[in-house]
């Protein structure tokens, strides 16, 4: 496993943790390279690559096969001199993970060209994949000159959070919620995601991107996907993928009204629980000309017999109250009783991507008085898997597996949709809002119900 742009964070805090679950688990045979233009030993990548297993919970201690044959190479990634010196490393069948921005993944594909990749080298690729549909569908192209497309895995770690794939058990595996997940019962969808975290020393990198596509369109959409996908007969790769591609195929904001449906906000100076967070434009790394967003909601529609009609609310924030991870399919009220009082909110599904909690909230007669309705919440707490996200995707990848990652037309369509908004929001159409770190967020979401 060769990790280029191993000094970044995303090695450190997400993919080496995640292998370290994987492989205290499972019994692979994996070398693991480091590799990036910063200077550093083997010595010190062998610790990292320690450390991650300490980390983990319930860890232990790394392997001594990993920790003897890890290697840390000062390389170019850019360079197809410095990655033939990298693959000369390798003692095994490759895997290229790129942990690096999208511009510099799209150099790197272009630097390998040149290289003569081992058989079976497997590429793996961070999203945002590309930097809009006209450049995902040229790396697209370029890849398979590379390597064939059942050898590319675009990572959407999502797609590995036990809690997402718990939404296929419920969607296909219960008679009760198949029959109303459709539009004459759902009212709405809200998939939110929000976080108390700011920057944590990421400007460099969140200022270039924003919330809309390291979230919404990188993540989000999936998840939209999983709910909105129609039955399938098996849970296997391609049945899985293909229907996602459909769902997102016929995906649009709401109405075709980029303006109407969208909106963006920054958040200001504040506090979020014991710490006092600077203003966005204050935050290191950060340009305030860009106008980049800290908050993003769009509204869709998919242009389906089953969701025709029906919004979908996607939504993620940083630096506001209170952590939000949640799907909630909200239904329509039913016709009113005559002899029965009360209205009770809508009766809704609520997932929580985190913690695993699912909430059925039921209209019930009244415990006090009978002939009053009120609203009643069934709850139940599903377990996390064993494996973290990055584990879970990373066994696919190594497994030959490509049922959790990306297909390349889904990372198309995923950048088709969300591009009538960027250019609404780049023309300046809708305007940057602002919200105190450590609020609510704008009101938005619940304005629109």
């Amino acid at each position: 496993m060769v990790i280029l742009g191993a000094g970044g964070d995303l090695t450190e805090r997400l993919l080496l943790p995640g292998l370290a679950s994987l492989l205290m688990r499972h019994d692979y045979d994996v070398q693991v390279i480091g590799a990036s233009t910063g200077e550093s030993t083997d010595d010190e990548w062998r610790r990292l690559v320690s450390e991650s297993f300490a980390r983990v919970e319930d860890g232990g201690d790394a392997p001594p096969d990993l920790l003897d044959s890890a290697v840390y190479i000062r390389a170019d990634a850019t360079s197809a001199e410095d990655l033939r010196r990298v693959l000369a490393a390798c003692r095994h069948t490759p895997v290229i993970y790129f942990a690096l921005p999208p511009s510099v993944t799209i150099a790197a594909c272009e630097a390998l060209r040149e290289v003569d990749l081992p058989d079976d080298t497997r590429l793996a690729l961070e999203k945002p994949f590309g930097t809009d549909q006209a450049s995902a569908r040229r790396l697209n192209r370029l890849l398979t000159r590379l390597v064939p497309e059942t050898q590319i895995y675009r990572i959407d770690h999502f797609l590995g959070m036990s809690m997402v794939l718990n939404i296929l058990g419920m969607r296909f595996a219960n008679r009760m919620f198949e029959g109303a997940w459709q539009r004459e019962s759902v009212e709405g969808v809200e998939i939110v995601f929000d976080e108390t975290l700011g920057l944590e020393g990421r400007g460099g990198y969140y200022d270039a991107t924003g919330a809309l596509i390291d979230m919404l369109q990188s993540h989000l959409l999936e998840v939209m996907a999983l709910l909105a996908m129609e039955p399938i007969p098996r849970l296997d790769e391609v049945e899985l993928r293909s229907n996602i591609a459909q769902v997102l195929r016929s995906t649009r904001v709401r109405g075709g009204d980029a303006v109407a449906s969208s909106r963006r906000a920054r958040y200001s100076a504040g506090r979020v629980g014991s710490r006092e967070l600077p203003s966005y434009v204050d935050e290191q790394g950060v340009d305030a000309s860009r106008q980049t967003e800290t908050l993003a909601e769009i509204v869709c529609e998919i242009d389906t017999p089953r969701w025709r009609g029906v919004p979908f609310v996607l939504r993620s924030g940083k630096a506001l109250a209170e952590d939000r991870t949640t799907v909630t399919v909200r239904m329509r009220p039913v016709e009113p009783i005559e002899g029965l009082t009360g209205t009770p909110k809508p009766d809704r599904i609520t997932m929580d991507l985190m913690t695993g909690d699912v909430a059925l909230a039921v209209t019930m007669n009244g415990s006090g008085d009978v002939f009053a309705l009120e609203q009643s919440v069934l709850t139940t707490e599903q377990k996390p898997g064993h494996l973290l996200p990055y584990g879970q995707v990373l066994k696919g990848i190594l497994d030959g597996d490509p049922l959790l990652s990306v297909r390349g037309d889904v990372a198309e369509e995923s950048w088709r949709i969300v591009e009538p908004v960027i250019a609404a929001w780049r023309d300046g159409s809708v305007p940057l809002e602002e919200y105190a770190a450590g609020s609510a967020g704008p009101g938005w979401e619940t304005d629109r119900r």
